[in-house]
């Protein structure tokens, strides 16, 4: 069975390149031959490089990208293939230990924008909807083909709910059917739409004036309140919103920004 509770080490990683850049933290998908299938071993390295961007102090947005002309086809289906031997037990560590990524990056501290040079497909069309902000080129189509190979999407469905709405994930999770990026566009599970040759310089002159112009610490809890509030009822969400926001008050970063638009100072974050 998997190790699923020791990740590696950052200059061990093989299926991954991690790398800052500025005040940016690149996660890039690194096994083109596989189409970036997501393994195992695949999950733990991306767990280990979102960890790493979360401590990093010097890290105000994290940028998850990839290599080839596939962002990532999913789920390997040859891995899977192998646990089809698994126990009950073992199976759920194995879906618990990709649940813990999504939870992670959904949850995460840190602004994170998904750079999609190509498709993104059933596990991979969920990574590029977890991302607070998504880019992708033209040609990239999105789609949870698990239906068609008799899997679930459970745990990207949890996900979806909350971005898209029940009609929409419905359509594509029963359906199974592949979307352009358009209609991605239109539903809300991606961005922005770019052209290949700009994508990459798009994404990072975006990521920089966002990690320049906006406060971490405003980033971190907007992105807790947006979790946070589907899971509350209404007068309990407005409640945990105002109390947010009296927190937010009191903070360091509110006193430095109110400060400087009422003398009229331009601010860097």
């Amino acid at each position: 069975m998997t190790d699923y509770l020791t990740p590696p080490e950052l200059d061990t990683l093989r299926f991954l390149q991690y790398e800052t850049q500025e005040r940016l933290a690149y996660i890039t998908l690194n096994r083109p031959a596989k189409r970036n299938a997501l393994s195992a071993n695949v999950v733990s390295e991306l767990k280990q490089a979102f960890e790493q961007a979360e401590a990093d102090d010097s890290v105000k947005v994290i940028v998850l990208r990839a290599v080839g002309e596939v962002f990532c086809a999913g789920e390997d289906l040859k891995y899977w293939q192998e646990l089809q031997d698994n126990t009950y037990p073992e199976n759920l560590a194995d879906s618990t230990h990709l649940m813990q990524l999504f939870h992670q990056i959904y949850t995460g501290k840190k602004l994170v924008i998904g750079q999609v040079q190509g498709h993104a497909l059933a596990g991979g069309c969920a990574l590029a909807a977890l991302c607070d902000i998504t880019f992708a080129v033209p040609e990239a189509r999105f789609g949870f083909t698990e239906a068609k190979i008799g899997a679930l999407p459970a745990v990207a469905s949890v996900f979806l709910l909350r971005r898209l709405g029940e009609a929409r994930t419905k359509r594509l999770l029963l359906s199974g059917d592949l979307i352009p990026a358009q209609q991605a566009l239109d539903y809300g599970l991606i961005t922005f739409i770019e052209e290949a040759d700009k994508l990459a310089d798009t994404v990072r002159t975006y990521a920089l004036r966002l990690a320049r112009e906006n406060s971490g610490h405003s980033i971190e809890i907007t992105k807790e309140v947006l979790a946070r509030l589907p899971e509350l009822a209404l007068e309990d969400g407005l409640r945990y919103a105002a109390e947010r926001t009296a927190a937010a008050r009191a903070h360091a970063d509110c006193r430095r920004g109110i400060a400087a638009f009422l003398n009229k100072e331009k601010i860097s974050w």
